[in-house]
């Protein structure tokens, strides 16, 4: 059976007021290296059937939903029946509205391109690696030549989704997302470096650039440099970017604002929407019509939660800035709370670039050149959230961390455990470099499609000295 069968089936057996069918269909393959050699490579596919019931009476809306793997024909109506007598068992929804249809999902983002809805789901293999695994071999037998190892995975899975309701959406959605990290260690203690790409195909991967890069950072490391913890000026990769600023984006809930719960809340109540973070002209934005980083132009929700509705499934999901000219422009919005704040909507999109226009085109190396002295720290992970009113965030450096004295990196620094708010960043940010694609360290596995500058930021808080490597 088709997914989109499986779709019209799930709705023809659905007795309750209102349901929303998802049927996801993924394929994905992978490779994995370590020590200069290919270990493992697989493929895979796999099948889910989201089924949210809806019904509808005096005392309120209620909403029952039920996820299974690989549902067969004779399987669908079981599904619906669970998903009907969960919201049986269900409270009143207080997110409750009625359900989009063809001719109300709000302003459209620019078309995406991708199949039609009864088109074959899209899939990928193996194959997708056949010029990649090429090039990896010839970095293998360079980095044995100057005694170094490379590990590291690469995966890219295309997903179609099929997204029907009962008020008559037919939506269909291919989204391909691939990455692959690189790491590479060196015979001295501690010479250790990290590098990574988010891809959608593997076509555009440069494997001899990345591993030329962290070739010349294990070439730092020969000279090992102990520093005490303390506030330095620092250098931010377009990565570690990538991972504090992709929380930022997760934490811009509007609901936990207007419940004062975070640092997006005004204190006595309401929002920070309009107050300027920085005196630096950045944009925070989304849009899923971005060239390189396209991806879903319509909500797909398959549960609620205090950020997305699955009532608003099939919602348009418009560009956005969340900081434009470096004042808060926008929080993430359910259609329920734009009514509670009466805000526009503003689904948040799978995709995030940080922008300062009139910064210049400057490269890493370029700050790098112009820096008299500072910490360059190349990856963070291990990052937790300490204080959601502050968005103070915990973690670790890791796989390169180096001195800048008079325009050079000098050499390797131990690491630290970092404690940070991205907000709080915002206002000690110096200099912001070009945004280019960057793929986060901690957030690689979730979250893929993002565009970062390099960035220099005033006492980044090293709060203590790791012994992490």
């Amino acid at each position: 059976m088709t997914p989109q069968e499986t779709v019209e089936r799930a709705l023809a057996a659905a007795r309750c007021d209102d349901c929303v069918v998802i049927a996801d269909e993924e394929s994905s393959a992978n490779l994995r290296w370590a020590a200069n050699s290919l270990t493992t490579n697989g493929v895979s596919r796999s099948r889910q059937l989201t089924v949210i019931a809806i019904t509808r009476g005096a005392a309120g809306t209620c909403a029952g939903v039920v996820s299974r793997a690989g549902v067969r024909g004779d399987q669908v109506a079981d599904v619906v029946a669970a998903a009907e007598q969960a919201a049986a068992q269900s409270s009143p929804a207080e997110d409750a509205q009625p359900l989009l249809g063809p001719a109300d999902r709000g302003p459209s983002a620019a078309a995406v391109p991708g199949a039609g809805w009864d088109d074959a789901p899209a899939s990928t293999g193996i194959g997708v690696f056949e010029s990649f695994s090429a090039a990896l071999g010839e970095q293998f037998a360079a980095a044995r030549a100057v005694g170094h190892r490379l590990y590291g995975y690469a995966q890219q899975s295309l997903t179609s989704t099929f997204l029907g309701t009962s008020s008559g959406l037919r939506l269909r959605h291919d989204q391909p997302t691939g990455r692959y990290e690189l790491n590479a260690k060196a015979a001295a203690p501690g010479a250790s470096a990290w590098a990574g790409q988010a891809t959608r195909d593997f076509t555009d991967v440069n494997v001899a650039r990345l591993s030329a890069d962290l070739a010349r950072r294990l070439d730092w490391a020969q000279r090992q440099v102990e520093l005490p913890a303390g506030r330095y000026e620092t250098l931010l990769s377009p990565g570690a970017m990538a991972d504090l600023f992709i929380y930022l984006c997760w934490s811009t809930g509007a609901k936990d604002a207007l419940d004062g719960r975070t640092v997006f809340s005004r204190p006595g109540g309401g929002t920070r929407l309009g107050e300027r973070l920085t005196s630096m002209p950045v944009t925070l934005r989304s849009d899923p019509a971005e060239p390189g980083l396209r991806c879903a132009p319509f909500l797909i929700a398959r549960a609620s939660g205090r950020e997305i509705s699955v009532f608003d499934n099939g919602l348009a999901i418009p560009p956005v800035a969340w900081l434009r000219d470096g004042s808060l422009a926008a929080l993430t919005q359910t259609r329920w709370t734009a009514g509670q704040s009466g805000l526009a909507v503003t689904p948040k999109s799978d995709n995030l670039i940080f922008e300062c226009p009139g910064s210049g085109a400057a490269s890493l190396d370029d700050m790098i050149a112009g820096t008299r002295r500072a910490l360059l720290v190349t990856c963070l992970w291990y990052i937790r959230e300490v204080d959601p009113q502050t968005l103070l965030l915990t973690g670790l450096t890791r796989d390169g961390v180096y001195l800048v004295e008079n325009g050079e990196v000098t050499g390797a620094v131990n690491n630290f455990r970092f404690n940070e708010s991205p907000v709080g960043l915002l206002g000690r940010l110096a200099e912001a470099g070009a945004t280019g694609p960057a793929l986060a360290r901690e957030w690689g596995d979730y979250f893929t499609r993002s565009a970062m500058p390099p960035a220099r930021f005033a006492g980044f808080n090293m709060s203590s000295v790791s012994q992490a490597s």
